[in-house]
């Protein structure tokens, strides 16, 4: 938590990204599962490079939204531990915003294989099933994350200068 954040602001923040990431995975639920998937709520991994409430709301975000989409609890526990060690990572990585979405590509990339291939069932080999998902969560994560990090950041910049003004 930075200097500036209170405890309460920590909590709702994390809160709102999570319930976000849960809409995100809830609406595009036929294209946020299995081994082509596109998890568009991954492009939320870039908030953590403006505040470390997105770390537990991230990690919360994934549990439930994996939950109540009805994936099998294996994908629950270790896709939302993944999405955890990426954010957690990822902000460890904040002073180079074009670092920010590495680890949760990575994390997802190394991690789902296993539970797509042994929880799901998919018959694939674990290289292409991690190649597979890995490109969709370099488009969630590296495209649509710097699309947005960019548009969050204009908007950063100019509410910053209205208040010099």
């Amino acid at each position: 938590m930075n200097n500036k954040e209170k405890p309460i602001q920590f909590l709702v923040r994390g809160a709102v990204i999570a319930a976000l990431y849960i809409v995100l995975t809830l609406i595009f639920s036929p294209i946020s599962f299995g081994p082509g998937q596109i998890r568009v709520a991954e492009v939320l991994t870039i908030l953590v490079l403006f505040t470390p409430s997105a770390i537990p709301g991230l990690f919360v975000g994934c549990l439930l939204g994996n939950l109540l989409a009805g994936a099998i609890i294996t994908d629950v526990i270790f896709g939302s531990i993944a999405t955890l060690i990426g954010a957690a990572l990822g902000y460890l990585l904040r002073s180079n915003r074009w670092l920010v979405p590495i680890p949760a590509i990575l994390a997802n990339a190394v991690v789902l294989p296993f539970v797509l291939k042994y929880g799901y069932g998919f018959d694939l080999p674990l290289i292409l099933i991690g190649l597979y998902v890995g490109v969709g969560e370099f488009i969630s994560c590296f495209v649509f994350g710097e699309i947005f990090a960019s548009a969050l950041l204009r908007r950063q910049n100019h509410l910053q200068q209205k208040k010099e003004e």
